[in-house]
């Protein structure tokens, strides 16, 4: 089931209101979560739920191992196994084909003629999000940093609870699973936050990511007959594209997490404020990037040891993290570029930036500089081979007709668009998210406010652009 649908529109305020009803009842409340969130994963293909109970009940029975396991070496051998077991389960179903084809090209490049089986299976939505989720808990357990639950009720509403059940945010067990075995109580304030949250998510995904994906298409579709100036507005359309698209699921899940009493991780900071390609990791995909940093990077060592093992540490964390995205050299190469972009700091010795301060107007090269290097490898990300990366990239310093992007309506429609969200989220950007209008002296009058919620509705239903699929679904 998708957020942008009449029937997730159906189904929230169902739940919703079924949810607390239930709150005298931590175990029933817990148990209709799990329900109502395996019906909306289901909506999709019920045979999915097969392999998200297979992941819940094989983390939930290891870490009762883990805590029960007598010595240091039982414990790491059930950490191992439910590991290699959620490992293997992703690895298959996302990866296999992939490996498999790239096998016998390389043995039919040497002489060896082999014929590996394709399984060619359909991905399952959001696979690699909750099978990260998983392996935190077990890892956790592991490293004593969380007690083994035996409420298996709350631990498979942590796995599977809908609002980030598919694209995220990648929640720890030590943050979600807590809030899962206590008892939560209706805040109206927290709500109506979340409603806020969801109305910009909504703004997001269906006015910006939405329009910008009609030209996105259009242009990606045949580059080869647009000149470099075209392909340069359809690399900007997607940079805001797939932020528009993510960072719009992020906020429609966190809202939504809010209205059941939830607190949710935030994924996204305005990183296209950022002054660095470091600060811009520290902005983007925020989950991701921190789970690598813990699970990942600190264990090979960090930061702590020769600048060569740093490198290495990084380049690791990158390159896996590109590799996460999709079994395709695209996002590999992507992975490599953004570790590059990473590196400077490390190679002059340098700690990069935390940047707590907003990004104010004088930093503005900086960001200009920071977007142009993010914005190119989006071209990557983009691309279905490094062929076509290649040809896209090089024709963006061709020729440049100032007419082709005045015939193309739909890109200065959603350019359009674009410097609207740009302008809304740089006077907005110290706030706690964007559509945070609990400060300032015009929000104080509830007019004010509701003025703002009612224009957004009404730029929703008047401009949205044509229902695509969010772009994470696939990953």
């Amino acid at each position: 089931m998708s957020f942008i649908s009449i029937a997730f529109l159906l189904f929230l305020p169902s739940v919703y209101v079924i949810y607390w009803m239930l709150s005298r009842w931590l175990k029933w409340q817990n148990l209709f979560i799990v329900a109502a969130s395996y019906l909306f994963y289901g909506w999709w293909d019920w045979r999915f739920l097969i392999l998200i109970f297979i992941t819940s009940l094989s983390s939930y029975l290891t870490g009762l191992c883990i805590e029960r396991a007598g010595s240091n070496r039982s414990k790491r051998g059930w950490a191992l196994f439910n590991i290699v077991l959620n490992l293997g389960i992703l690895g298959v179903f996302k990866y296999y084909d992939f490996f498999a084809t790239n096998l016998q090209e390389l043995l039919s490049q040497v002489g060896l003629s082999a014929s590996l089986p394709l399984l060619q299976l359909i991905l399952p939505v959001g696979i690699s999000f909750y099978t990260f989720q998983s392996l935190s808990y077990t890892i956790d357990v592991y490293r004593r940093q969380l007690p083994a639950t035996t409420d298996v009720t709350a631990f498979f509403a942590y796995i599977s609870f809908f609002p980030q059940l598919v694209a995220g945010p990648i929640e720890r067990a030590t943050h979600l699973l807590p809030q899962m075995l206590q008892p939560r109580h209706f805040n109206r304030s927290q709500s109506v936050d979340g409603l806020r949250r969801i109305l910009w998510g909504f703004f997001k995904k269906m006015v910006i990511a939405d329009n910008c994906a009609i030209a996105v298409d259009t242009i990606w579709g045949n580059w080869q007959d647009y000149d470099g100036l075209t392909l340069i507005v359809g690399m900007l359309l997607f940079t805001f594209q797939i932020y528009g698209d993510f960072s719009g699921y992020s906020d429609i899940a966190i809202g939504t997490a809010h209205l059941f009493g939830i607190q949710l991780c935030d994924n996204f900071r305005l990183p296209y404020f950022s002054r660095s390609v470091g600060e811009f990791w520290r902005r983007w995909h925020i989950s991701l990037m921190t789970w690598f940093r813990d699970y990942v990077y600190i264990p090979l060592g960090g930061s702590h040891g020769s600048k060569g093992r740093t490198i290495c540490n990084t380049m690791v964390v990158f390159l896996l993290s590109g590799l996460w995205h999709g079994a395709n050299w695209t996002f590999v190469v992507w992975g490599l570029y953004s570790a590059i972009l990473f590196l400077p700091p490390i190679l002059r010795g340098r700690r990069t930036r935390s940047f707590e301060h907003p990004a104010t107007l004088p930093e503005l090269h900086k960001i200009l500089f920071t977007f142009i290097l993010v914005a190119f490898g989006w071209v990557i990300f983009r691309s279905t081979s490094l062929t076509e990366t290649v040809g896209y990239i090089g024709q963006m310093f061709t020729s440049f007709d100032l007419s082709s992007i005045l015939h193309l309506s739909v890109g200065k429609i959603a350019l359009l668009w674009c410097a609207v969200l740009i302008v809304i989220e740089w006077l907005q950007r110290t706030r706690r998210h964007t559509l945070d209008l609990t400060e300032g002296r015009l929000f104080r009058h509830r007019a004010v406010r509701w003025m703002v919620y009612y224009i957004l509705l009404l730029l929703i239903i008047l401009f949205h652009g044509e229902d695509t699929t969010f772009i994470y679904f696939q990953f």
